[in-house]
């Protein structure tokens, strides 16, 4: 073999070598799943969660509201709570509307209680000047084919313009891929509020490292808790821990995207 041939051998065998390479990094890199539905929704939104809030001093060009418009019990029957505290917004705030699913003892997962969900969702979903709907659910293991075929029933008989956002504990979105085939338009990875020992933990440990294409172009991040560092260009939803009338100059302190 002449120098030559042998050169161009040795390039052709450390690209063979580097094709898994370029591989694991495409999958370690996977693109966010982006929504034309949400494209039109404001890239920063403030949680109004159970408490009396006046957020009138918002900009609503470059901020929206999700308020807990009802949260639905599952028990042996489901039991609807709407939402009970007053919340003041400027007159052209973009509104999400958020559901809350809680599971009691003895919750009955089946097909006629996924129905009977679906429809209370629905109410949420129809509100009048609301932009999105979000279902908030930290369904455990044995409860995601429940909570799958309600959202699928969900989206079914949605608006279809409407967007359908749900949050997501972390572990779904980073080395759990369930929620890959769900009928969303994004998942909230809930970068706040961890387990005891990670509560305070700085969020972009590798094992927080979001690998779920549906949760890459937006976060979950409350005003008290350490923020990830990569949040610019994503749909930032913001809980307040103290309420908003305490922690809404927060944002500007901690130069929030």
């Amino acid at each position: 073999m002449s120098p030559q041939q042998s050169r161009w051998s040795k390039v052709a065998l450390l690209a063979a070598m580097a094709l898994p390479c370029l591989a694991f990094q495409s999958d370690a890199l996977p693109t966010p799943r982006l929504s034309h539905r949400m494209a039109r929704l404001p890239l920063r939104t403030l949680w109004a969660w159970e408490r009396p809030e006046d957020l009138r001093s918002i900009n609503p060009a470059s901020t929206a509201v999700a308020y807990l418009d009802q949260t639905l019990l599952i028990g042996p029957q489901l039991l609807i709570q709407p939402r009970r505290q007053p919340l003041a917004w400027p007159p052209s705030a973009t509104l999400i509307a958020v559901v809350r699913i809680q599971t009691l003892p003895g919750a009955v997962l089946d097909e006629p209680r996924q129905r009977e969900a679906a429809t209370a969702l629905l109410r949420s979903a129809r509100r009048p000047g609301i932009a999105a709907l979000q279902v908030d659910f930290d369904a455990t293991r044995s409860q995601r084919a429940f909570y799958a075929g309600l959202l699928a029933t969900l989206r079914r008989q949605m608006p279809p313009d409407l967007p359908l956002s749900i949050t997501a504990l972390a572990s779904w979105c980073s080395n759990d891929d369930w929620i890959a085939r769900l009928p969303v338009d994004e998942a909230v990875p809930m970068l706040f509020r961890m387990e005891p020992d990670r509560r305070r933990a700085p969020a972009d440990l590798p094992q927080f490292q979001i690998r779920e294409p549906l949760c890459l172009a937006s976060a979950g991040i409350s005003t008290h808790e350490p923020w990830p560092a990569n949040l610019a260009g994503k749909r930032v939803y913001v809980f307040p821990d103290l309420g908003w009338h305490h922690d809404l100059s927060l944002l500007a302190d901690r130069n929030l995207p």
